[in-house]
C-alpha cells in the first residue's frame, strides 16, 4: 500500500486504485465580537496590500498570515451591530 501523497495531488493510492478526495469546503465564518470583527477588517487591508503588515497589532497580526482572503472577508463584512465588544468566556 502506498502512502497518501504519493500520488497526483488530490488522490489517495491503495490496494484498490486511487480515490479522489472531496474539494475542501470553507463555510463563511460570521464574526463572534467586534473586536475579531475588526481585526479580520486591519488583517484583509494588510493581505490586499492597502495597509503595511507591520502596522498590524494583536490578533490582526496572526490573521494576516494563517487565513484566506475570502475568510477574512467573511470575518470582516460581519454587521456589528447585534456583535458584543468582546467575546464572553
Amino acid at each position: 500500500m502506498r502512502h497518501a501523497g504519493t500520488g497526483a495531488p488530490g488522490t489517495l493510492t491503495g490496494v484498490s486504485g486511487s480515490t479522489t478526495l472531496p474539494q475542501r469546503q470553507v463555510a463563511t465564518m460570521p464574526a463572534k465580537s467586534k473586536a475579531q470583527q475588526k481585526a479580520a477588517g486591519a488583517a484583509l487591508s494588510a493581505k490586499r496590500g492597502e495597509t503595511d503588515k507591520k502596522d498590524l497589532k494583536g490578533a490582526s497580526t496572526g490573521m494576516v498570515d494563517s487565513m484566506t482572503e475570502k475568510e477574512l472577508h467573511d470575518l470582516a463584512s460581519t454587521d456589528r451591530k447585534a456583535l458584543p465588544d468582546k467575546k464572553q468566556k
